[in-house]
């Protein structure tokens, strides 16, 4: 496809003006020179048909650089269409046959005017270039205009010097032809394709790159492909091909070395892209998970939003003769800003970009850098968001690759990632250009994979940590190093929801011949992703297969026992087993069970209601003194954890999830991080922080499932949703799965409770009753009758209130004291003494309700305290004192209010309603409304303490001064920590 040439008008006039001066008799020497496909060659031709027009000769002559062995060449070329010339050819006198040549010229610029025109001289013979400027000095007076086009572009490797360096500017024109401006190329795309749109036009106008050639190709190549069809970004999409043959061309012409460094570019940008796209493609998965949960959003990981890469940052370089290298994992200055600090930052990133595709290819980074300048006026590149150069478009940068095999990519991609090495950039962008290479074989490779798979699993991108792990596979290694990458990879792939990968993997893992010590781990990963799998039994089997090779490793095989019963809780009848195996063997011989199997033989009497809150405390304690190996340890960490959340010892247990997560290797599957993560759901349940419950969704801890079956987080996150009012969404989640063919877990026991708490808030309370019941009898089947996990009981009694049968619910409730007792903790205790109170009635009911009242106001459970205040305010109004009945249900009305409790707030406002009092008006808002540790909390963060210095000052929990602060912050109308002192002043 052709079309008219644009923005040549200044050409063409200069041209014309000069053609008219040589058929006056005075000649001259016209030099256009432009860039490669700026259309030299096009302005030479029209030229020659306007000369033709007005009546002068025309002498062509195309150089090449196939005819520079032969002196004078060109000059033949040229004069080889005039029939007297034909027979005329250099002789061995090169003066000679120079003058003998002009002369035959002058006698035909005798006979009528000529425009002699010679198309790329910088590819002439050097006989004929000298032939060119002698002539160019003497056709002042002669009727010839000499016009001739030359390459003018910046090049990596410097060109000789041009046509006219040695001429006085007297004698020769010079006219340089620009890129096209973008208005112009349109004007071309619009002349093709009448019809486009602007943003398929510009489109177009980027891909053209402001090169009539590339410009001219790429719609000869969208000829058969017209809008609303989108422009291709890759060459693939190109038929017949013409646009990548245009940009081979174009690097052809440029030289070697230029082409190394545009492919160069070109890859680095490819690998930088490619990044971009999977972030662009988390971050709209992750907002499409949160969309599909409406207002409810949880273990949400931020993915950042599509844009230029960050500039790697460097630290010094190492020695260029050591595989030793450095690089930096945090954000630091790097060397080139603190060379260049008075620079523009734009200037700046160009600069280190231009250094590094200069170290990868070879080239001398000052020639880099002025072809970056170059290209970007040209219009083949064009400035990102950091004002780095980028190629103007995909298809363009597409073409630019295209001259490079699979094989040559790699290795660019390899010498990238090694230049970013030496200068120190962060890891995770060296790692991304080891992706795009062949197995290197060096060690530094493998180091900067294993290591930014690390960083990755830590900063929770296990897809980023996935891709580097499968990278470093193909590497040569030894089979304990690929025992322990194949563990890591199977976890995170299980982990990242790519569980049919994860098991192959690791089972591959458990064959590989390692160290005791990393088999254990390894089968504990596996039995970790079977059991999530539902494969309880197999996982056991697995683990107990194991043991019996670890004869001469006590320590580790009491792991792997405890990890075995902890494993188990998903299935009751393997869970019987193995805490019956547990039991007999610290029976018999204590000292193989260990601390940690020891701590979940407590947990499990606690469950069983054989052991009170204070003895099984003391007895933790006691064990987290004792030493422990570093694989046990997280086992004895998360129990002491669960027990002390049970024990309402709220602090303690935060702290110790908290060094349980600490210790967590984020590359390895384990059980005790999901039971420790777990466990801070059931702390922030018990706190009533129901914020902190509503802030991800589910999705996180469901990823762990295969079969779509509910966990903790969907159970605690069903009772948030009915504490908060959000009844029709708790429908929506709690419809979520179908409970019929669930496989048997603790977690499903306790989302049957949440459910049947949404049932009885709905409305349906035969419903719930069904619910509570059953969570009931899986929980008894399960050796599990402590209120202390599911309080089925206590709701299963005020169902039976509801539906009138007192009798069955004063048996239910009788029973669930009893268990309360044992354990003895103002939780559990004053929510049975509430419901009993309440089945009980009269005068005896009464006390039972006060007593209620009064064993949960040292209790961390407000949510309990105000349940109980509004049950005990009902018994009072009911018995008729109606003025202490008031208070106490205004209490809980107050405290419902600042807990977030709209179910609790809507129940005491009815109640007062029907007592006939009303809420007094107390400060909701504002400092007033602060309790005593909010306000603690929120004056020595307006002083400038961080929350870790306010946790250790008060000796609380970190996410506790988070939990405090959030409800501050909610209640003093503000949203960042810096307008703290202005409010709290007022």
């Amino acid at each position: 496809m052709t079309g008219p040439l644009r923005e040549r008008e200044d050409a063409h006039a200069l041209l014309t003006a000069e053609a008219e001066r040589a058929r006056a008799g005075a000649g001259r020497l016209v030099l256009l020179r432009g860039a490669t496909g700026t259309g030299r060659s096009a302005v030479l031709e029209a030229a020659a048909a306007h000369a033709t027009h007005l009546g002068l000769r025309v002498l062509r002559a195309r150089c090449s650089p196939d005819d520079i062995a032969l002196p004078f060449s060109s000059v033949l070329h040229l004069l080889g269409s005039v029939p007297e010339f034909a027979d005329v050819g250099p002789g061995d006198d090169d003066r000679g046959s120079a003058a003998r040549l002009w002369r035959l010229l002058r006698s035909y610029a005798d006979e009528s005017p000529l425009m002699v025109a010679v198309d790329d001289v910088h590819l002439a013979d050097e006989a004929s270039r000298r032939w060119f400027v002698e002539a160019a000095r003497r056709i002042d007076r002669l009727p010839v205009l000499l016009v001739a086009t030359e390459r003018s572009q910046y090049d990596i490797d410097p060109r000789p010097a041009g046509l006219t360096h040695a001429l006085s500017p007297s004698v020769v024109r010079t006219h340089t032809l620009a890129p096209l401006t973008d208005d112009a190329a349109a004007d071309l795309v619009r002349a093709a394709f009448p019809t486009a749109s602007d943003r398929w036009t510009a489109d177009c106008v980027r891909a053209g790159a402001g090169s009539p050639l590339l410009l001219h190709a790429l719609l000869d190549d969208l000829d058969g492909a017209p809008p609303p069809t989108a422009v291709p970004r890759t060459c693939a999409a190109l038929y017949p091909g013409s646009y990548p043959a245009a940009v081979s061309w174009w690097l052809d012409s440029a030289g070697p070395a230029t082409a190394e460094v545009a492919r160069t570019l070109a890859a680095l940008e490819q690998a930088e892209r490619t990044e971009q796209t999977e972030r662009a493609a988390r971050a709209e998965r992750a907002a499409g998970a949160e969309r599909a949960g409406g207002s409810v959003a949880r273990n949400a990981v931020p993915v950042p939003l599509p844009g230029p890469v960050p500039d790697p940052d460097p630290v010094p370089a190492p020695d260029s003769d050591s595989d030793s290298y450095s690089y930096s994992d945090t954000d630091t200055v790097t060397v080139t800003e603190a060379a260049h600090e008075d620079l523009p930052a734009a200037e700046v990133a160009t600069d280190a970009l231009a250094a590094l595709v200069a170290d990868a290819s070879g080239a001398d980074p000052a020639r880099v850098s002025g072809w970056f300048i170059a290209m970007t006026r040209l219009g083949v590149l064009r400035p990102d968001r950091a004002g780095r150069p980028r190629y103007a478009h995909p298809l363009l940068r597409d073409a630019v690759l295209g001259g490079w095999s699979t094989a040559r990519r790699q290795d660019a991609h390899r010498a990238v990632a090694q230049a970013m090495l030496r200068r120190g950039d962060h890891l995770d962008a060296v790692a991304r250009q080891l992706l795009g290479s062949a197995p290197t074989g060096l060690p530094w490779a493998l180091r900067v994979l294993r290591d930014a798979a690390t960083v990755a699993a830590r900063d929770a991108r296990p897809g980023d940590a996935v891709r580097y792990l499968r990278r470093a596979l193909q590497e040569p290694l030894p089979d304990d190093l690929r025992q322990r990458l194949l563990t890591e990879l199977g976890s995170l792939e299980y982990a990242s929801a790519d569980t049919p990968a994860g098991i192959p993997r690791l089972t591959e893992a458990l064959d590989l011949p390692a160290e005791p010590r990393d088999q254990v781990r390894t089968a504990i990963a596996l039995g970790t992703a079977l059991v999530g799998r539902g494969e309880v039994r197999t996982a056991v089997e697995v683990l107990r297969r194991l043991e019996g090779r670890l004869a001469g490793h006590p320590d580790l095989a009491r792991a792997l026992q405890t990890a075995s019963a902890l494993l188990s809780d998903q299935d009751q009848t393997v869970r019987r087993e193995a805490y019956r195996w547990l039991t007999d063997t610290a029976e018999r011989s204590p000292e193989l069970v260990g601390a940690s199997g020891q701590a979940l033989l407590v947990r499990y009497a606690a469950t069983a209601g054989d052991l009170p809150a204070q003895e099984a405390m003391r007895r933790l304690r006691t064990l987290l003194t004792e030493p422990a190996d570093p694989l046990a340890e997280p086992f004895l960490l998360g129990t002491a954890a669960a027990v002390a959340q049970w024990a309402d010892e709220l602090d303690e247990a935060e702290r110790l999830v908290e060094r349980g997560l600490a210790g967590q290797h984020p590359s390895l599957l384990h059980p005790m991080e999901q039971a420790l993560l777990d466990t801070r759901w059931d702390i922030a349940a018990a706190r009533g922080a129901y914020g902190t419950l509503l802030a991800a969704l589910p999705e996180a801890g469901r990823a762990r499932r295969t079969g779509g079956s509910p966990v903790n987080a969907d159970a605690h996150t069903l009772l948030a949703l009915v504490e908060t009012g959000r009844t029709p969404q708790a429908r929506r989640l709690a419809d979520t799965f179908d409970l019929r063919d669930t496989p048997d877990s603790w977690e499903l026991n306790r989302f049957l409770y949440a459910r049947g708490v949404l049932r009885y808030t709905e409305g349906d309370v035969a419903g719930a009753l069904h619910d509570f019941l059953e969570c009931g009898r899986r929980q008894s089947a399960r050796a599990v009758h402590s209120p202390v996990v599911t309080p089925w009981r206590t709701a299963a009694a005020e169902c039976r209130l509801a539906l009138g049968n007192p009798q069955e619910a004063l048996a239910l409730a009788t029973e669930e004291l009893r268990l309360a007792r044992v354990w003895n903790t103002p939780r559990t205790t004053g929510r049975a003494l509430r419901v009993l109170g309440r089945a009980t009635r009269g005068r005896r009911g009464l006390e039972l309700g006060a007593e209620a009242v009064a064993v949960l106001r040292d209790s961390p459970a407000e949510a309990e305290l105000v349940a109980s205040l509004l049950a005990h305010g009902r018994q009072l109004t009911a018995a008729g004192e109606r003025g202490r009945g008031r208070d106490h249900l205004r209490e809980g009305a107050e405290r419902a209010e600042r807990l977030g409790s709209v179910r609790l707030l809507t129940y005491a406002e009815q109640a007062l309603r029907t007592a006939g009092g009303r809420r007094t008006t107390p400060a909701h808002t504002g400092s007033g409304s602060l309790t005593g540790s909010e306000r603690r909390i929120a004056e020595l963060a307006a002083d400038g303490r961080t929350n870790t210095e306010i946790a250790d000052l008060l000796q609380v929990a970190r996410r506790t001064v988070e939990t405090h602060l959030t409800s501050s912050y909610r209640k003093l109308g503000i949203r960042r920590r810096g307008e703290l002192r202005g409010v709290l002043d007022d």
